[in-house]
C-alpha cells in the first residue's frame, strides 16, 4: 500500500493487495455473475475485449459522444492502452497465462472494464478519481482488498487537499453510486460502443458524480491543479 501510496501509476501493487485481502470474494462474485441470465450469456462468449478496445481506428469513426469514442479519446489523452494493463496483470505470474478456465476468464473481464469504467461512471484517472471508481467498483463487487485501497486512497488525499473539498464524501459517492448501478460487468460492452454515453449512463442508472467535480471545482478555487495537487 505505501508503494501503492508513493506511485498512483505502480498499478501492479494493486493486483498484489486485492490477492492478500480479497479471500474468496471472487467466487462469490462470480456466482453472482452466473446468477444473472446476462453473465450466462457473457460467459457463453466469453468476450476478450483488448483486442477490440485497441483498435482505435473504428472506435474514433464512431460518432462524437458515443462511449466508444469517447473511450478512444480518453485512452489516447491518458496514453493508455488495453494490452497495456494485460501485460500489468501477467506480470505477477507467467503460470497464470497457462490457466484457462471461467473464473480466469472473468477475473480478466474485470481487468479488461476497468478503462471502460472511468468513461461510464465519469470519475477520471487523478488520484481522487480513481479511489472514487474503487468505492464504485467495491460496491458492485465487492472485495476487501478494493474497498482499503478507496479507504486508505482517500484517507491520503483528505490529508493533501484543501478541507472543503470533501474528500471522503467523494468516496462514499463512489460507493453509492456503484451501489444505485447496474452491474457494469454483466454488459454487453462491444453492443456499448456505438451507443450515447449519456443515454447509455441513464439506462444503467450510473449517477453524476456531483462531489467528485465539485472537489475539482475547490481545489482549482484554492489555485491548484487536482491533477497534480494530490498526485502523491
Amino acid at each position: 500500500m505505501q508503494q501503492l501510496i508513493a506511485n498512483k501509476e505502480d498499478t501492479e501493487q494493486v493486483f498484489h493487495i486485492i490477492e492478500a485481502l480479497n479471500g474468496d470474494s471472487a467466487l462469490k462474485d462470480f456466482d453472482r455473475f452466473l446468477s444473472t441470465p446476462e453473465g450466462r450469456s457473457r460467459l457463453k462468449k466469453r468476450d476478450y475485449l483488448p483486442p477490440i478496445l485497441d483498435n482505435h481506428e473504428p472506435l474514433l469513426a464512431l460518432p462524437k459522444g458515443s462511449v466508444g469514442r469517447t473511450y478512444v479519446e480518453f485512452m489516447e489523452r491518458e496514453g493508455l492502452s488495453a494490452a497495456g494493463l494485460v501485460a500489468e496483470s501477467e506480470r505477477r505470474s507467467a503460470a497464470w497465462r497457462e490457466i484457462d478456465d471461467d473464473l480466469l476468464w472473468y477475473g480478466n473481464l474485470l481487468r479488461d472494464t476497468h478503462d471502460m469504467m472511468h468513461i461510464l461512471t465519469g470519475y477520471g484517472r487523478d488520484a481522487l478519481g480513481e479511489a472514487a471508481l474503487l468505492g464504485f467498483t467495491h460496491s458492485q463487487h465487492g472485495g476487501l482488498g478494493i474497498s482499503f485501497i478507496a479507504f486508505m486512497g482517500g484517507r491520503q488525499l483528505a490529508k493533501a487537499a484543501p478541507r472543503d473539498a470533501r474528500i471522503q464524501d467523494v468516496i462514499r459517492e463512489g460507493r453509492r453510486n456503484g451501489k444505485l448501478a447496474r452491474r457494469i460487468i454483466e454488459q454487453d460492452i462491444e453492443a456499448l460502443l456505438p451507443r450515447q454515453l449519456e443515454e447509455v449512463r441513464r439506462e444503467l442508472n450510473i449517477n453524476e458524480p456531483v462531489a467528485y467535480r465539485r472537489a475539482h471545482d475547490v481545489i482549482r478555487a484554492h489555485g491548484l491543479d487536482p491533477y497534480e495537487a494530490m498526485a502523491a
